[in-house]
C-alpha cells in the first residue's frame, strides 16, 4: 500500500475546511483532481472516510482516526524538511579536521570552541597528525579540513592562509646559551637537541638547517608534545624548537629561557588544506570560513 502524502495533507484540508472545493481551492489543485485523490485514498485503505452530503462533508469515524494520524505525519515530514534544510545549510553535519600539534596547541581550542558555541549542531572530529600526513589525508577523502605547513601543495591540494607563526629556541636557565637574546641555529648545534616525533615539519626544518651549515643535528630525544620538549629541555637534556607562542608561556612557568632565531625559515605560515573549497559540505565549509576570519 503507497499513500501520497499530498493525498493525505487534502484529506486534512478538506476536514478542516468543510468541502472538497475550498481544500481545492487553498492548494491551487482542481476540485475534480482533489476529489480523485480522495477516491484513491478510500481505496487503498479500504474504507469509507468522509460522509458527502449536500451541506458538504464529515469524517467517517475512519476518517477522524486517519485525520489525527496524517497531521502527527505531517508534522513528521515537515521535520524532516527542516532538519534536512539545516544540514544543507551547514547548521547541522560532521567535519573530519586533521591538523598538526602546532595549530592544535596555539590556535584550534579557542577557534573550535567558538565555532561549536556558534554551532552546537555540528560534530567536529579532530585529530593531531604530522604535516605530510595531514596532507595525505585530505588528498585521500581521510579528512575533509586539513591544518598544517604546507609551503609547496602537491596536486589536487587548495591551500588556503590560516595562521603566522614563529620558531624560537628554548634552553634551560643556567645554560651557556640562556644570556642570548637572539642567535643563528648553527651556533647552537654543539648541543644535543630534544625533537619532536619522527616526520614532524619542525624536525625536518631542522635537519635540513643543520644540512645547509654542514653540522650534524645532534638530536637525543623525540616526544609527541610541546609540553614535553620544554620538561625536557628544563631536565638538561638537551635544547628545543618550538613555536613562541608556545614557548613563551611555558617560559613563565617552567625553567626555561627563550631565544630568538635569526633565520627566515623560522617565520612559517600555517595553512588550511581542502581539496576543493566549492565541494566542501556545507557545515565544512562554514568551518573553514570560521578559521580564516
Amino acid at each position: 500500500m503507497r499513500i501520497d502524502p499530498l493525498s493525505l495533507k487534502l484529506f486534512v484540508a478538506i476536514v478542516e475546511q468543510g468541502s472538497i472545493a475550498a481544500a481545492a481551492q487553498s492548494n491551487h489543485i482542481a476540485s475534480a483532481a482533489v476529489s480523485k485523490r480522495i477516491s484513491e485514498l478510500e481505496a487503498a485503505l479500504r474504507t469509507p472516510l468522509l460522509s458527502r452530503t449536500n451541506k458538504g462533508v464529515s469524517p467517517t469515524p475512519a476518517g477522524m482516526a486517519l485525520l489525527h494520524l496524517a497531521r502527527r505525519l505531517l508534522v513528521d515530514l515537515d521535520d524532516i524538511a527542516v532538519q534536512m534544510r539545516d544540514w544543507s545549510g551547514g547548521t547541522r553535519g560532521q567535519v573530519r579536521v586533521f591538523a598538526n600539534i602546532s595549530a592544535i596547541t596555539q590556535f584550534l581550542p579557542r577557534e573550535i570552541g567558538d565555532f561549536l558555541a556558534r554551532y552546537p549542531e555540528v560534530d567536529v572530529h579532530l585529530q593531531e597528525r604530522i604535516s605530510s600526513a595531514v596532507i595525505k589525508a585530505v588528498l585521500d577523502n581521510e579528512a575533509d579540513v586539513g591544518i598544517c605547513v604546507a609551503s609547496v601543495p602537491p596536486p589536487g591540494i587548495e591551500v588556503l592562509p590560516y595562521h603566522d607563526d614563529e620558531l624560537v629556541l628554548i634552553v634551560p636557565r643556567g645554560h651557556a646559551l640562556a644570556r642570548r637574546r637572539r642567535m643563528r641555529f648553527a651556533d647552537a648545534l654543539d648541543h644535543d637537541v630534544v625533537g619532536l616525533h619522527t616526520g614532524s615539519s619542525i624536525n625536518q626544518q631542522l635537519a635540513r638547517a643543520s644540512l645547509e651549515a654542514g653540522r650534524p643535528l645532534r638530536l637525543r630525544i623525540q616526544v609527541t608534545s610541546y609540553d614535553a620538549l620544554a620538561r625536557m629541555v628544563e631536565a638538561g637534556l638537551g635544547i628545543g624548537v618550538m613555536p613562541k607562542a608556545v614557548a613563551q608561556p611555558l617560559a613563565r612557568s617552567l625553567g626555561i629561557v627563550v631565544i630568538r632565531l635569526d633565520e627566515d625559515w623560522t617565520r612559517r605560515q600555517l595553512t588550511i588544506c581542502v581539496r576543493s573549497y566549492e565541494a566542501l559540505p556545507a557545515a565544512a565549509r562554514l568551518l573553514v570560513d570560521h578559521l580564516r576570519s
